[in-house]
């Protein structure tokens, strides 16, 4: 682990936290859906839509300095308030022979063909599962007008757990994501995106081993947006005009960014509570607070108080577009990162660009009572049905799930078995081969059934 490093690293104030915070409010209440939730999945009903071991080396860095930004908290702002640090907990490990239950959500495009070599590997590490068939994504909709039917929603609430094969989002127009909104609608406000090298993955950079906290649920993402020459927007804009005494062009589109003291809590204790569990040393919170100071200003000032808390975790800051090129440069110098959700968006695909891309990035969504894992790529529709695409970032994440439901022993074997599929090269998809044509590479299926073979072994 590096040395923590001051602002030349782009933080704002970078060092290692002692003491304990003195406020003690009460705990979180359980996860409810609320109407609100429930209305961000609304206007999909209207709408047409037509990433086992490392491999050592080490990583070249510039010798050129990183330019100094520094981002002074909002003077005009009091640190907020934050709960006291809940107990580590560690995840127990599940009852011999148990039966998991578990929705499948079936997905579209080659999502169906990803689910169904999934379940395949999942069923094979001899871990139990009771599967609950869903759908989701563009095939439903064209069907039922909706991405998202409401006997998919009740089937993950009543069930608690389930794994998302890729889901469509129209870009630009169509329907919401369904992944936006399905961690609305549970309030899955940690998005889990470990970034891990693979022998035998092409990459520039090798021994990467970085995880990204997103939050999940606010900042841009939230969807409280106000479409261009509309009633409702003209109302905003002037209501904003009045309040900033600023002026906003009247042929702008709104986006409103909430971030809130709890939510930044929340999912900075989760990755300080993983960091613990997972015996990881330092925690990086991510922010462009010297621009936005009442927005990210408030998450750096939480993160900072919820930091004190944990004085056996190191805590660091960095603006994000420093905390870009500080991953470019030496990714070996970071941990666990944590982010909120339009950041943690996009450096998530920076991250799994570092280890060979987002064919072997897995992923899972997190809240207080439920789960849901994914692959953080998307739907590949111009593969549907060719048995082509790389199975490897679902497979991974229903790992991510058996860690999560208690199968520790299971969720190890399946990373050594992946592993050595990958590390070998010979049962890979296309995508893994040193030569993305070479004809001896193999589908969906049959690099599924390589990883199956190999858990015998692992």
């Amino acid at each position: 682990m590096a040395k923590q490093t001051n602002s030349k690293n782009g933080a704002t104030n970078a060092g290692k936290p002692a003491g304990n915070a003195k406020s003690a409010p009460k705990s979180a209440p359980a996860v409810k859906a609320t109407p609100a939730a429930k209305a961000a999945t609304a206007p999909v009903k209207a709408a047409a839509s037509g990433k086992a071991p490392a491999v050592k080396a080490p990583v070249a860095a510039p010798k050129a300095p990183a330019s100094v930004k520094k981002a002074p908290a909002p003077a005009a702002q009091m640190p907020p308030p934050v709960r006291k640090a809940p107990a580590t907990k560690k995840v127990p490990a599940a009852a011999a022979g148990k039966v998991h239950r578990c929705v499948l959500l079936l997905g579209d495009g080659t999502g169906p063909e990803l689910a169904a070599v999934t379940r395949r590997v999942l069923d094979a590490t001899g871990v139990t599962f009771d599967w609950v068939e869903a759908e989701a994504g563009v095939d439903v909709h064209a069907r039922e007008g909706t991405p998202l039917p409401q006997r998919t929603l009740d089937a993950i609430r009543q069930v608690g757990l389930a794994i998302k094969a890729p889901v469509t989002t129209p870009v630009g127009t169509g329907f919401r994501s369904v992944n936006v909104a399905l961690r609305k609608e549970f309030e899955l406000y940690a998005c889990l995106r470990p970034c891990k090298s693979y022998e035998g993955v092409r990459s520039r950079y090798r021994d990467i081993d970085l995880v990204i906290v997103r939050e999940n649920t606010e900042d841009l993402y939230a969807g409280i947006e106000f479409e261009k020459g509309t009633p409702e927007n003209e109302r905003v804009r002037k209501v904003i005009e009045t309040e900033s005494k600023r002026t906003i062009k009247p042929d702008s589109g709104l986006s409103i960014k909430p971030i809130s003291v709890s939510g930044t809590e929340r999912v900075h204790h989760y990755a300080f509570q993983y960091a613990r569990r997972k015996g990881r040393k330092k925690v990086t919170t991510v922010h462009k607070a010297n621009i936005m100071k009442f927005t990210d200003g408030l998450w750096l000032q939480t993160a900072r108080e919820v930091a004190k808390q944990y004085p056996d975790i190191a805590f660091e800051d960095r603006i994000v577009d420093n905390m870009c090129m500080q991953l470019v440069q030496k990714p070996e110098d970071y941990d666990v990162l944590v982010l909120p959700n339009l950041y943690g968006d996009i450096l998530s695909d920076l991250c799994a660009g570092l280890v060979g891309g987002l064919g072997v990035a897995p992923g899972a969504n997190i809240g207080d009572t439920m789960a849901i894992f994914e692959a953080t790529h998307g739907s590949a529709p111009k593969y549907k049905g060719l048995d082509k695409v790389n199975p490897t970032a679902m497979i991974l994440s229903g790992m991510l799930m058996l860690e999560h439901i208690g199968e520790q022993a299971a969720a190890d074997r399946l990373e050594r078995a992946v592993a050595k599929v990958i590390s070998q090269g010979k049962h890979v998809t296309y995508d893994l081969k040193a030569d993305r044509n070479d004809p001896t590479a193999v589908g969906t299926k049959a690099m599924g059934e390589a990883i199956v073979a190999a858990l015998g072994s692992a």
